[in-house]
């Protein structure tokens, strides 16, 4: 069966998606939209007072550099930020990967962002926050605690994965937005996807399990942002858009989301280069 959606012009693509969908000029502009929301939705907080609780990605990356910039330029202080990254990879033993691991999120969060942000304004080591596969109760207890998620960044995986919570046509929505914080393997799908995307094309050495924050976590925060960049992004966004909502394509259940958005770039949104 052929989906017409994947054949969608830009115009029809954004005439009325389920989801709420933005074009941007190109990557570059995307990832600084990123980071300048991030930004100032943490100045806004720390006006109030309150406490910023992120969900934060290592995939989109590209919003990092010019958020480490604006804090340190914009003297904001991260002091009474929580960044909860999404999820992390696994060797065959269920344990997490090295920092020192060329795939390693923990390593790249804290040599892209943690190490580059002027010690005065950091945030906290015990803010910086990582899904543990030996406490996978710590993050749902943490977010409750806090008083839930403000804002859940992220990007669109090839299946329609949201951090790894892999398709799985097996379960309804409603048990798909039920599953927290959990260990799996990744699937084949995925591994390829991001052995192409991040490792040089060395699919034999890409890690085959992860651990990571459930949908329930993602789809609870109270804004959802997601930035989409690559070629398979333009199928993704159209599915998305106007594909059936259903576990088996994960991000299609935030049509029910009050607060979520894809930011795209011209190029994902039209079919012509």
């Amino acid at each position: 069966m052929r989906h017409q959606y994947y054949d969608y012009s830009k115009e029809q693509l954004l005439s009325s998606p389920k989801i709420p969908m933005e074009v941007m000029a190109d990557k570059p502009t995307v990832f600084k939209a990123i980071a300048r929301e991030m930004a100032d939705f943490i100045k806004e907080k720390n006006e109030k007072g309150e406490t910023t609780v992120f969900i934060c990605p290592v995939g989109p990356i590209g919003q990092y550099p010019y958020f480490v910039e604006m804090v340190n330029s914009e003297g904001i202080s991260l002091k009474n930020c929580w960044f909860i990254n999404m999820d992390e990879y696994l060797d065959d033993d269920k344990q997490w990967i090295p920092m020192e691991h060329p795939l390693s999120f923990r390593g790249f969060m804290n040599r892209t962002v943690y190490t580059k942000i002027n010690p005065e304004l950091n945030i906290p080591e015990d803010h910086r926050v990582f899904p543990d596969p030996n406490n996978l109760e710590y993050i749902p207890n943490l977010i409750e605690k806090l008083g839930g998620v403000d804002v859940c960044f992220g990007g669109i995986g090839i299946n329609g994965h949201l951090a790894f919570n892999e398709a799985d046509p097996s379960l309804t929505c409603e048990e798909f937005k039920a599953l927290k914080t959990r260990v799996l393997p990744i699937s084949p799908e995925t591994r390829a996807a991001n052995a192409i995307g991040d490792f040089g094309g060395r699919l034999e050495d890409m890690p085959r399990y992860c651990v990571t924050i459930g949908f329930n976590e993602i789809y609870n925060a109270r804004r959802i942002r997601l930035g989409v960049f690559r070629d398979w992004h333009r199928a993704v966004v159209r599915r998305a858009g106007y594909g059936e909502k259903t576990a088996d394509f994960p991000v299609s259940m935030l049509a029910d989301h009050p607060d979520a958005r894809i930011r795209m770039t011209e190029y994902v949104a039209n079919l012509e280069d």
